[in-house]
């Protein structure tokens, strides 16, 4: 079994910053991208950033305020937030497309349920 948990999510004020985590947990053999999205109501959910062995890629809102990261050892990815706005407001989610077994070259995507940012004065 394998589990994606997120944690981190919280209420800051506009300017502020946060970092969220991204953890997998259970039976891992290998991960290979990385990626974290975001959902506001009534919108679908948007790609924020992803990460890859050696090249990352950002959406245009968050260029140069997020920064995404991954510890391989510890299989986990995060999520530097800087300068939050309010429309930065949003349920945040993580996936990893991940390989379970060693004995089976398949990777599957696993989500997390979600933290919530919440960027208000």
């Amino acid at each position: 079994q394998v589990q994606v948990v997120e944690s981190g999510g919280g209420l800051v004020q506009p300017g502020g910053s946060l970092r969220l985590s991204c953890a997998a947990s259970g039976s891992i053999f290998d991960i290979r991208t990385m990626a974290w999205y975001r959902q506001t109501p009534g919108k679908q959910r948007e790609l924020v950033a992803e990460i890859s062995s050696g090249s990352t890629n950002y959406a245009d809102s968050v260029k140069g305020r997020f920064t995404i990261s991954r510890d391989n050892a510890r299989n986990t990815m995060y999520l530097q937030m800087n300068s939050l706005q309010p429309e930065d407001t949003a349920v945040y989610y993580c996936n990893m497309d991940l390989r379970p077994s060693a004995w089976r070259d398949v990777y599957y995507l696993y989500w997390g349920e979600g933290t919530q940012v919440t960027v208000s004065s």
